[in-house]
């Protein structure tokens, strides 16, 4: 008879999907108020910090708001400031005294949403990024709402997948997994399950995890179609041998041939995970 070596090797129970690369964070950068561009501070393709400018919006009413208010708010002030002494002296009144005190609070709060209106005129990133390509020219007239361009956190990067629902009690936060990227030719990219939806996916009975993808040379990008291989149990001590080798027997038990001091021993055993012709 033929026989061969049972092998030891790691056995990994896996699961395989689909899914996208997508952006950690992403947004799209548009403005509050209408205004009219008036600087431009980016390059499209770029990487910017949290906080730097990108575009400018035309401030020149706002500003004037701002000094209005802030003139309103010392005049205020300053007949507060009267109808205390007045009041404190007995030549005043507590009407005189709760308008002066009203009046103060109005231009305090017309100085601030003056100022809100101010600061909405500079358009500045929410966070760490790479910008894309810019929608709008210096001169162009904005309203509400309008698109500039979009702004992309590209590491870590994260996809989202579905295994079957069968697999509830088995998948994990902290699990690995390997993705095969038709545009990255063989190399090999690992990532970690740190999320998993508590609701099952009605449409397919799926269940949605969300694993991180390292990404600190910037090699990957948001958009790449990714086959995801989810490694949910590992054996590093696993035997195996050959699926030829497997007889079934009449009672559903499973059995190979050991050879046992030259001679073939029918022995009974407990098949695990299967893989390619073992």
């Amino acid at each position: 008879v033929e026989a061969q070596p049972a092998r030891i090797g790691v056995s990994r129970k896996e699961a395989e999907a689909i899914g996208t690369l997508r952006s950690w964070e992403s947004v799209v950068i548009k403005p509050e108020v209408t205004g009219r561009i008036v600087k431009i501070a980016f390059e499209e393709g770029t990487v910017v910090k949290a906080g730097d400018l990108l575009v400018e919006l035309d401030a020149a009413e706002t500003e004037a708001e701002v000094l209005r208010g802030k003139a309103a708010l010392a005049l205020a002030r300053g007949n507060y400031e009267r109808a205390v002494k007045l009041s404190r002296g007995g030549a005043g009144t507590v009407a005189n005294l709760d308008r002066a005190q009203a009046d103060l609070a109005t231009a305090q709060a017309s100085l601030k949403l003056a100022e809100a209106r101010l600061a909405k005129m500079r358009l500045v990133a929410p966070f760490d990024g790479m910008l894309g390509l810019r929608k709008v020219s210096v001169g162009a007239l904005l309203v509400p709402g309008q698109e500039i361009v979009n702004l992309e956190q590209i590491n870590p990067l994260k996809v989202d997948f579905k295994v079957p629902e069968t697999l509830i009690a088995s998948v994990k936060v902290g699990q690995v997994i390997r993705l095969k990227l038709d545009a990255m030719g063989s190399r090999a990219v690992e990532g970690t399950v740190y999320a998993i939806d508590p609701q099952l996916e009605t449409g397919g009975r799926s269940i949605v995890l969300r694993a991180r993808i390292p990404n600190g040379d910037g090699a990957l990008r948001p958009g790449l179609f990714a086959r995801v291989v989810l490694t949910i149990s590992e054996k590093p001590d696993a035997i195996f041998v050959p699926e030829q080798s497997v007889l079934p027997g009449s009672d559903g038990t499973m059995s190979v041939f050991k050879a046992v001091d030259g001679k073939a021993v029918m022995t009974k055993v407990e098949l695990g995970e299967r893989t390619k012709g073992e």
